[in-house]
Parts: structure tokens; C-alpha cells; sequence
């Protein structure tokens, strides 16, 4: 199959790789690319030779979130009744097909991973970073909480409060110390040591591999993970219809960057910091 959005290589026989293909767009999820990185995933989830894969950016960045200038109501890669609220209900429904799959994903992290990139790389098994990568939700100063609760499960209640209060980012050092991310690595070595840990995990036999993966799943969900993830679709989509939401979504209606750059202005980050 022939991708446009996406691209794909072989590290290893046992291993593949799968890379985020628009960096002019920073990577940005539209659902073209949502329906080939799924549908790529599935391809290779069915062959028995792949016992690992990776996700990665091509570019400066591994994914700067949802690409807000496309209509993402249209051409969904997978079905989703569109009630109110869809939206969130289907990226919680695409971040569990990752999830579910019996093949170990692992994310790899450099640049910007913000909003919609940082759902994708927790939706993984296994997350590396680079150092100095940037990890946040933004979209919370102007819209709303993540469509994907994923935060207060990985990083703890205090810390997943502030980067939600404050919508600042933290270093790919950070994640890892914090729990987003299994370790962090200088940028020049990180795809080596990610493919040396995903050819480590693709050692293991896949029927014994699917069922390691599954036991962590069920823990979590008896902890309830999965079902606090899916009740924190009804707070964002309740968050879409406050007065402040409404009013972002028309700045950005007439102009993209100029309504990003209001965001985050006073804040002096993202795109508003100031270059050293």
C-alpha cells in the first residue's frame, strides 16, 4: 500500500518502523493520516513476522497535535456516531485500538509532542524521549481538557493538575521522571537505543509477548483507567460549549496562528518564546 501521510521502514526483520510524515505540518493529525497510521498499524499488528513497532516524526517534531486548519468531522478513519460530543468518544476509540493490539507500539519522542501528540504517544506501550523535548497540552488555556484523560494516570494528580491549570509544557527529562515516558535520551542516540529496546521486545515469542501486554491492561483497568478515561469525554465536550471555547473557535476560524499566538502570548511559550 502506497501512504501519503505516513512512511515506513524495516530496522530489523522482527521490527518496523512507522513514521509521521508531514513535517511542513509538524506532523499534525488530520484524518488522512489517521486512517493510513491506523490501517498501517492494523497491516502490521496481522503479520506474524512484526514483533515490535515504532512511532516516530519525520522533521523537527514528533507531532504538534490535531492540525486545526482541516475539517476533522469529515472522512473519520474508523466510525463514530456523531452525537454530540463525538469527537472525543473517537479518539478515546482510536487511542484503545492501539492500545488492544496485540503487537508492543512503542513512541518515539522528539520535538514538540503537544495536544493530540501527546494522546498518541500514551495511547503506546512503551514512550522515549529525547531530553530536550516539549510535552503539553495548550489547548487548555482557550478550549478544553484533553479529549484523552490520560494525564492524572501517568503522571500523578499533582502534576497533571499543574499541566493543566497552566497548560505549560515539560522536557522529555521531565517525562521520564515523571512517568509519561519510560527513559529520556540525548537526541543524537535516541533512535538507536529505541530500536535496541524494540528488538529486545521482539525477542520474546508474540503469544507470550500479547498476553504480557494484556496483564498490564487489565490491572489498569480494574483500577478503572479505562472507564475514567471514557467519563472524561462528557467534561470535553461540555468544555465546547462554554463561552470561552466558542469565542477561541471563532479566532481561529479567522485566522489560525494569529488565535495560537493569543493563547500563548502571555504565557511566553510554544510559539511565543522567544528564541535563545
Amino acid at each position: 500500500m502506497e501512504y501519503k501521510f505516513i512512511s515506513c521502514s524495516e530496522p530489523s526483520s522482527p521490527v518496523r518502523r512507522i513514521y509521521l510524515n508531514r513535517p511542513e505540518k509538524r506532523n499534525a493529525l488530520c484524518n488522512p493520516l489517521r486512517k493510513e497510521l491506523f490501517q498501517c498499524l492494523q497491516d502490521f499488528d496481522e503479520d506474524p513476522e512484526v514483533r515490535a513497532i515504532i512511532i516516530s516524526g519525520k522533521g523537527t517534531c514528533f507531532c504538534a497535535g490535531y492540525d486545526l486548519s482541516y475539517d476533522n468531522s469529515e472522512d473519520l478513519p474508523y466510525h463514530s456516531s456523531k452525537t454530540d460530543g463525538f469527537w472525543p468518544r473517537h479518539v478515546v476509540e482510536g487511542a484503545f485500538k492501539i492500545w488492544d493490539l496485540s503487537t508492543p507500539v512503542i513512541a518515539e519522542v522528539h520535538g514538540y509532542c503537544l495536544a493530540g501528540g501527546t494522546e498518541l504517544a500514551a495511547s503506546c506501550d512503551l514512550v522515549y524521549v529525547t531530553n530536550d523535548a516539549e510535552i503539553g497540552y495548550p489547548v487548555v488555556r482557550s478550549m478544553s481538557p484533553p479529549d484523552n484523560q490520560f494525564f492524572p494516570w501517568l503522571i500523578g494528580m499533582r502534576n497533571a493538575m499543574e499541566m493543566m491549570l497552566t497548560g505549560e509544557s515539560i522536557s522529555g527529562k521531565e517525562a521520564a521522571e515523571n512517568g509519561f515516558a519510560n527513559k529520556s535520551f540525548d537526541s543524537s542516540i535516541i533512535s538507536e537505543e529505541v530500536e535496541k529496546i524494540a528488538n529486545k521486545v521482539a525477542r520474546v515469542p508474540a503469544d507470550i509477548q500479547a498476553i504480557n501486554k494484556r496483564s498490564i491492561h487489565r490491572q489498569m483497568e480494574i483500577m478503572g483507567m479505562r472507564d475514567g478515561i471514557r467519563a472524561g469525554t462528557e467534561l470535553q465536550a461540555l468544555a465546547m460549549h462554554s463561552r470561552s471555547t466558542k469565542e477561541h473557535l471563532k479566532e481561529i476560524s479567522s485566522g489560525l496562528k494569529k488565535a495560537l499566538t493569543k493563547r500563548d502570548k502571555e504565557f511566553g511559550d510554544y510559539r511565543t518564546k522567544k528564541k535563545d
